[in-house]
């Protein structure tokens, strides 16, 4: 078993833990919504708190942190487009969001947005890039309701060239 620090990053701020788990993939195979976290400067930031981070067993008997992250990824596991979208260099999803406005999204491979394109009643479209959101949280790209979004690199650069 190896130790690998884990977060949860919820956009205004994030859970952390310490996870003792036969490798990286088998957490984020278990539990949704959580990223292993590798950067150097992030497990010098964990080892000089004040406070130790948590540590669990990913196995550990329930409740434990990871208990609820565990059961939705368990109650997505068997649907169709699970872990579709995972492992990827790029992912670029649609969503329809209130009033007619429409959200065209590029993902990097750990689910971040890269670029964005929101395209309103009117038909225009404005991009924006990560200078521009004051919260980026990751989404989780095993997470099968995300699969039937995916459109093609090409409809999300032809939006992104027609937005100002």
């Amino acid at each position: 078993m190896e130790r690998f620090l884990v977060s949860h990053d919820y956009g205004m701020g994030a859970l952390w833990w310490w996870v003792r788990a036969p490798s990286a993939e088998d957490i984020v195979l278990a539990c949704a919504d959580v990223q292993v976290v590798t950067s150097e400067e992030a497990w010098r930031w964990a080892r000089a708190q004040d406070t130790p981070l948590p540590e669990v067993d990913l196995d550990a008997p329930h409740p434990n942190p990871l208990s609820s992250f565990r059961a939705t990824r368990d109650a997505q596991r068997d649907r169709p487009g699970f872990g579709a979208l995972a492992g990827r260099e790029r992912v670029h999803l649609r969503a329809e969001g209130e009033e007619g406005v429409v959200q065209l999204a590029e993902l990097g491979p750990d689910g971040r947005r890269l670029r964005q394109v929101e395209i309103g009643p009117s038909g225009k479209g404005v991009r924006t890039g990560p200078a521009d959101w004051l919260f980026n949280p990751p989404s989780d790209l095993y997470d099968p309701d995300l699969a039937p979004l995916e459109i093609p690199a090409d409809t999300f650069e032809s939006a992104w060239r027609a937005a100002r």
